[in-house]
């Protein structure tokens, strides 16, 4: 592939967050996106995670992680690097007999068969100086990992064979976001949830919050990105918006705090069950990371000192890896 070519792809790429963008990549490189999804029972939550691995060396390869929430299992199933197939136009990845894309998935793994498809998709909006969750900083060609949202809440529609077993997940809720660059962070806490009690009019509330410590030109600062949708809006927290944050970690809880001169959004994170995923170090899938998919997230958002809503957060997912004592700031008030 070209220069130019390459040029045009990755200028492409930045505006749209959900599509590849490693072109003209070849080592100390790894791209993955994150498919979660929760039947309607709530008796089922899994992850599948496709990417592509790049390390020091150049040596290359693909691969598809599926985590068992409930079960608390996972796999790590590899492939040659040229098996994986992304589209140059948009949001669409092939990896041998599996399709990835942000309206459906195929798969045709050795134990899990199937086809899901997503509908009323809520995405990330898109922003003049914005194009995705990163704000701003997702323009910086220097940064460790980038980060995207492809859809913060969507319906199922489909049926999976897993292990022998048909799982109808047809009005269940999904969730998809994706990460690229170098490595993960030193520390990091990650949560998410689609299932949160008190639907207003039956329209769903949704979070995604991300606290990590971000190598920045020669130090480190901890940056931090949360989007609470609710009632049809999504509410912004992040460094590059001048929100504030306050963070507080016991044995299985992490209190959370987050604020700007209007609102503010506590979240007390319960840790459940986890499985063991593997992680990108400087391109190579070396790394460990257990990812919870049984969590509890209580939460209280405030419109200057109003409740304005109350609620918990079923089945979600929450990690809390590497170093995150250095993450840890002023004690948040009960």
């Amino acid at each position: 592939m070209g220069y130019l070519q390459c040029f045009t792809l990755k200028n492409r790429a930045i505006w749209q967050p959900d599509m590849y963008h490693g072109w003209g990549r070849s080592r100390s490189y790894f791209e993955g996106w994150y498919f979660k999804i929760v039947d309607a029972t709530e008796k089922y939550a899994f992850a599948f995670i496709p990417g592509i691995s790049m390390d020091a060396a150049g040596l290359q390869h693909a691969f598809i992680q599926v985590l068992d929430g409930k079960k608390c299992q996972s796999e790590y199933i590899r492939f040659d690097a040229n098996m994986f197939i992304p589209s140059e136009k948009k949001f669409e990845l092939e990896i041998g007999e599996n399709f990835f894309s942000n309206d459906f998935i195929k798969l045709n793994l050795p134990t899990i068969k199937g086809e899901l498809h997503f509908e009323n998709k809520i995405p990330w909006p898109k922003m003049l100086g914005a194009p995705g969750i990163m704000g701003w900083y997702g323009f910086m060609p220097f940064m460790e990992c980038y980060h995207g949202i492809v859809s913060l809440n969507h319906n199922l529609v489909g049926k999976l064979n897993i292990h022998g077993e048909e799982i109808d997940f047809t009005n269940g809720r999904g969730y998809i976001e994706k990460d690229w660059g170098v490595s993960f962070p030193s520390a990091w806490i990650w949560l998410q949830s689609n299932h949160f009690h008190n639907h207003l009019n039956n329209t769903p509330i949704s979070l995604i919050a991300s606290v990590a410590r971000i190598p920045w030109l020669g130090t480190t600062f901890n940056g931090f990105i949360v989007g609470f949708w609710f009632e049809g809006k999504l509410y912004k927290f992040a460094t590059y918006t001048g929100a504030k944050t306050k963070i507080q970690m016991h044995d299985n809880k992490i209190d959370l705090e987050f604020s700007d001169r209007r609102h503010t959004l506590q979240i007390s994170a319960i840790k459940a069950g986890t499985g063991e995923l593997v992680s990108p170090i400087k391109g190579e899938m070396t790394g460990k990371v257990s990812e919870s998919l049984q969590s509890e997230l209580h939460i209280k958002f405030f419109e200057k000192n109003k409740l304005i809503y109350e609620g918990t957060g079923r089945n979600a997912g929450l990690e809390a890896a590497g170093e995150v004592d250095k993450l840890r700031s002023e004690g948040i008030k009960e």
